[in-house]
């Protein structure tokens, strides 16, 4: 085991390393655990099932050390994704989060209700961008960047398999990740009525600049 911190493909063994991450930057990159108590949850949304049904397309940022300081998770086909998403991931999860029978009231299950709409992710606005992603970083691996390498392999990963464009949603407010994003090359794609989010995309088309920069070497580190 290396000493120093590497971007490599997701394993098995990373699922709850994942899983921690996920909960700790959910609250606009922050820490979400004083909002959603039930610590699988968030994880369940927007981590599992993209490790679970794309884990070529999952990689992590090793610490050195065999934890886990970031991921990057996605699919290349968003509406397929849709698909095993209602017909194979809700069976395996309805049990411990049953859709509720009234408005939600609480953050959880504000949540538990978008789990159970995941045709939610399917807008007319996305479909030049099939792919989509999820990134995320503990603070103290932030602006190192690693960002970057997890971005870059992934991009990379998709362009091998032929899929000529990515997007992302976004909670607005979250004003450090849009930066980050910007300086990556994504643009805003306008979507009607998108409430908190503003979605962004991008082609898998790695430019000069990106590759001098170190998308190579991101996608060895992988």
């Amino acid at each position: 085991m290396s000493d120093h911190p590497s971007v490599r493909p997701y394993h098995r063994r990373d699922r709850d390393g994942v899983a921690d991450v996920c909960v700790r930057t959910a609250d606009n990159g922050g820490d979400s655990r004083h909002l959603y108590p039930d610590r699988q949850l968030m994880p369940t949304l927007f981590a599992a099932p993209y490790c679970h049904f794309d884990p070529g397309l999952a990689f992590v940022l090793d610490d050195g050390r065999g934890g886990v300081g970031g991921y990057i998770v996605g699919t290349a086909d968003t509406e397929r994704f849709v698909r095993d998403w209602r017909d194979r991931w809700l069976p395996l999860v309805g049990d411990r989060y049953p859709p509720l029978e009234r408005p939600p009231r609480t953050p959880t299950e504000e949540m538990i209700a978008l789990l159970h709409r995941p045709e939610r992710m399917i807008l007319p606005e996305l479909r030049p961008y099939p792919a989509h992603l999820h990134i995320d970083l503990l603070p103290e691996w932030q602006r190192r960047g690693y960002g970057r390498r997890l971005m870059h392999t992934f991009l990379a990963a998709l362009h091998e398999r032929g899929v000529p464009a990515v997007h992302l949603g976004m909670v607005t407010a979250n004003t450090a990740a849009r930066a980050f994003y910007d300086r990556l090359g994504f643009h805003p794609i306008e979507v009607p009525d998108p409430g908190p989010l503003t979605y962004l995309g991008r082609s898998t088309q790695a430019d000069a600049a990106e590759a001098d920069a170190g998308g190579a070497s991101a996608s060895r580190a992988g």
